[in-house]
């Protein structure tokens, strides 16, 4: 009789799949503690390893570096999981490029930004204050505003494709206006230093850019 071999190793995969996420989660957990704690500098791979109950080595090869680790951290963040779906096929960008209501689309944009800006505040200001001083950390902060810049280059795109910009507003000043609502120091002077809340502050970014774009 011949053993079918088939299901034990499609069970074995699973199995393993599901063991790499659990460490990825843990890692990721303990270094968003850490770095939160201690800071940028303080925080080495070893210590998240040791936190994480796994080998320094299983870090590295997951994360490549401290810069790598922060990216993953912040990837997971703006999304709010770890589940390998892309940012445009997110049920968000899904459904706000759907809505037709342009000033639906920015009220709805600013109650994301507020959303994600209280999941991610943390590790952009962490990534920008290191930057003055790590070269890791300032390659980091460049790419995090590169990708930022070119999600609010298609959104401004977006808007312009739809006819719901002002006569008056090209498509790369509503570029630049986005750009500048989502930044974390925004979010750091009003939610951080003037004590709005996130619901505040998605409402007045809401309000915003449809009085400077629409």
């Amino acid at each position: 009789m011949v053993e079918d071999v088939n299901p034990r190793r499609s069970y074995d995969s699973s199995r393993r799949q599901e063991q790499a996420r659990t460490t990825r989660r843990a890692v990721l957990d303990t270094a968003r503690r850490l770095f939160v704690e201690q800071g940028y500098a303080k925080t080495t791979m070893g210590a998240v390893a040791a936190g994480a109950g796994v080998s320094v080595e299983t870090v590295y090869k997951a994360f490549a570096n401290k810069a790598g680790l922060v990216k993953a951290l912040f990837d997971v963040a703006v999304v709010g999981d770890d589940e390998p779906v892309p940012m445009m096929q997110r049920e968000f960008v899904q459904r706000n490029t759907a809505e037709p209501d342009p000033r639906r689309k920015l009220t709805g944009y600013g109650e994301h930004v507020a959303r994600v800006g209280a999941r991610t505040s943390a590790i952009l200001l962490l990534v920008r204050d290191a930057a003055a001083t790590d070269a890791g950390a300032a390659t980091l902060w460049e790419q995090l505003q590169a990708e930022r810049l070119t999600g609010m280059t298609a959104f401004a795109r977006h808007l312009a494709d739809g006819g719901h910009l002002r006569d008056d507003v090209p498509a790369d000043e509503a570029r630049d206006v986005l750009w500048t609502h989502n930044s974390v120091e925004l979010w750091n002077l009003l939610v951080e230093q003037r004590g709005w809340s996130p619901d505040r502050f998605g409402d007045w970014v809401g309000r915003q850019l449809v009085a400077a774009l629409l």
